[in-house]
């Protein structure tokens, strides 16, 4: 029952730490002070992509091909960095800060982990262990991660300029989304 839990927890962790999706979250995190929305949002989108891949097991590549999963997330990523780029200068804020930091938080993961290694990697425990403890060994490893990008956000967007913050944030999310959808044509 322990290496139910935390073999995937450990894995999970070191595949997710410094990737896209952390660095999505502390971004996202720079640009508001709703932190704990911003969590909330996150980890229930974890819980249903994650939890769809351990009760799916290792089908769930066969549901949704993983190139229109990489596009798609990518354009997703495209159009939030450009939300972020367009900065309303009269209030000092971007369209994209959050007015509801739980929802950025989810789109972002939701859209973005469908078809990502963390999921697949889910789902392949989940085919190996009992499917509970791996989700709570996955959900807690994501969870402890998105906490510590969200406070490294914070404390970010309290050393750095805001403005800064948004033009790296935005060309960030750019980059990403490129990346992310030519990868799709690299599989």
């Amino acid at each position: 029952m322990i290496p139910d839990i935390l073999i995937p927890l450990v894995a999970i962790s070191l595949a997710e730490l410094g990737d896209k999706t952390q660095l999505s979250i502390l971004l996202l995190s720079s640009k508001t002070k709703k932190h704990l929305h911003l969590l909330l949002g996150v980890v229930l989108a974890f819980l249903i992509v994650d939890g769809v891949a351990i009760l799916l097991g290792s089908w769930i590549m066969n549901i949704v091909p993983v190139n229109w999963l990489k596009i798609s997330s990518g354009i997703i990523f495209i159009i939030f960095g450009v939300l972020i780029l367009t900065e309303n200068e009269a209030r000092g804020e971007s369209k994209f800060r959050s007015k509801n930091s739980f929802l950025s938080g989810f789109i972002m993961i939701f859209v973005s982990e469908w078809g990502d290694k963390t999921q697949i990697t889910s789902g392949l425990f989940a085919a190996q262990y009992n499917s509970w403890m791996v989700l709570a060994g996955v959900m807690t490893g994501l969870t402890l991660l998105s906490t510590i990008a969200i406070y490294l956000g914070k404390f970010i967007s309290n050393k750095v300029d805001k403005k800064v913050i948004t033009r790296i944030a935005g060309i960030a999310f750019i980059l990403i989304g490129i990346l992310m959808s030519m990868s799709a044509f690299f599989v």
